[in-house]
């Protein structure tokens, strides 16, 4: 059993700044592929930023020179500057097995976690 904790939301201005950790407990071994999504209210969910083992990263578009994906010591992280309103949102990180940064590490089995809070005000 895997479990991910994410920590890091909150609310901030617009142009404000968060970073996002998500720690993994019960796995013997480094995942090959962690992603972060996001969920809008009322939309679908949207894969934001991905990272490979061999640190091989994929960015959404709307998030590209905004957001950074990282690991360091197992915990993966998203540090998030000039966020917008349209950023607003539950984030989740996932894990997976294979190196599919490509598709936000959704290729399956992928692990998600409860997600955290992020809410940004215009």
């Amino acid at each position: 059993e895997v479990q991910l904790v994410e920590s890091g939301g909150g609310s901030v201005q617009t142009g404000g700044s968060l970073r996002l950790s998500c720690a993994a407990y019960g796995v013997a071994y480094n995942s090959a592929c962690m992603a972060w999504h996001r969920r809008a209210p009322g939309s679908g969910r949207e894969g934001v930023a991905a990272i490979n083992s061999d640190g091989t990263t994929n960015y959404a578009e709307s998030v590209k020179g905004r957001f950074t994906i990282s690991r360091d010591r197992g915990v993966l992280y998203l540090q998030m500057d000039s966020l917008k309103p349209e950023d607003t949102g539950m984030y989740y990180c996932a894990a997976d097995s294979f190196r599919e940064a490509h598709i936000f590490c959704t290729g399956g089995p992928t692990t998600w976690g409860l997600g955290t809070r992020v809410t940004v005000a215009s």
